[in-house]
């Protein structure tokens, strides 16, 4: 049996009305493999079906939050299957964490990278620690960020989304509290996202799901209408040749072509 194999790769547990889903998949930088969004997913669900649960804390383990789609696993399957795969992946995490009527705190202390700025996109509160970065790395492979534009866009300044879209480089807490992309910087995130719990457990769990409903009404209705589209247009990519040698060049940890 493999390390791996010896525990879930999202923890789920219930406290002072806050369901902490934490992400623990470290060998692999918490890629979104279908084993960890299968627990997540399932975690989200079993937190908005228990009425005693207010809220939802999306936390991890490691130095990073998520680091995207899992290109391992990616890179052992069929391109078409993958792609089809990886989109469907993305449209019901991200979704899940935006259609979810209990309200969802990020609580980030480590790297994010592709899919994972998604992830944080769609949570309605996300506090970052001092040492965070963050990255859009899709274009460095022969990608585009398809899926996950459906949560940044609503968030980021177009003159950030422009920026960091096309350039793929790297910035800190700092930028992204100032883009739009948090909620806030905190020396100690975990101490900041229980001052919030504290706040949030002083409003009612109607109050709280229609309040939430009212702020990502507009994101969850372009959502829903963009999402088949760009699920079609991120699957054209994969099996591409320039998909083909970014996916090859990040597993070899070299530059791709265009790059040298």
């Amino acid at each position: 049996m493999t390390d791996t194999a010896l525990g879930p790769f999202v923890r789920y547990e219930v406290a002072d009305g806050f369901a902490t889903l934490t992400l623990d998949s470290p060998h692999n930088r918490n890629a979104l493999s279908s084993r960890l969004v299968a627990e997540l997913l399932r975690g989200l669900d079993d937190a908005a079906a228990d009425d005693a649960v207010r809220g939802i804390v999306l936390a991890h383990t490691g130095n990073t939050f998520c680091a995207g789609a899992d290109l391992t696993e990616a890179s052992n399957a069929d391109p078409a299957v993958a792609a089809d795969e990886r989109t469907r992946t993305m449209i019901g995490v991200l979704r899940g964490l935006i259609a979810t009527p209990k309200p969802v705190i990020a609580q980030i202390d480590g790297n994010v990278r592709a899919g994972g700025m998604g992830i944080v996109a769609a949570c309605d509160i996300a506090v970052a620690g001092p040492t965070s970065s963050f990255a859009l790395t899709e274009v460095r492979i022969g990608l585009a960020p398809f899926m996950i534009s459906l949560t940044l866009l609503p968030r980021l300044s177009s003159r950030a989304a422009s920026r960091y879209f096309l350039t793929g480089e790297k910035f800190g807490a700092d930028v992204a509290e100032r883009i739009g992309l948090i909620t806030t910087g905190a020396e100690d995130p975990a101490a900041e996202v229980a001052r919030l719990r504290a706040e949030l457990r002083k409003g009612s769990p109607q109050g709280l799901a229609e309040s939430k409903r009212l702020v990502n009404a507009a994101m969850l209705a372009e959502f829903d209408a963009a999402a088949e589209e760009l699920a079609q247009r991120s699957a054209s990519f994969f099996g591409t040749p320039e998909v083909h040698e970014g996916m090859l060049a990040f597993l070899q940890r070299r530059p791709p072509s265009w790059a040298e």
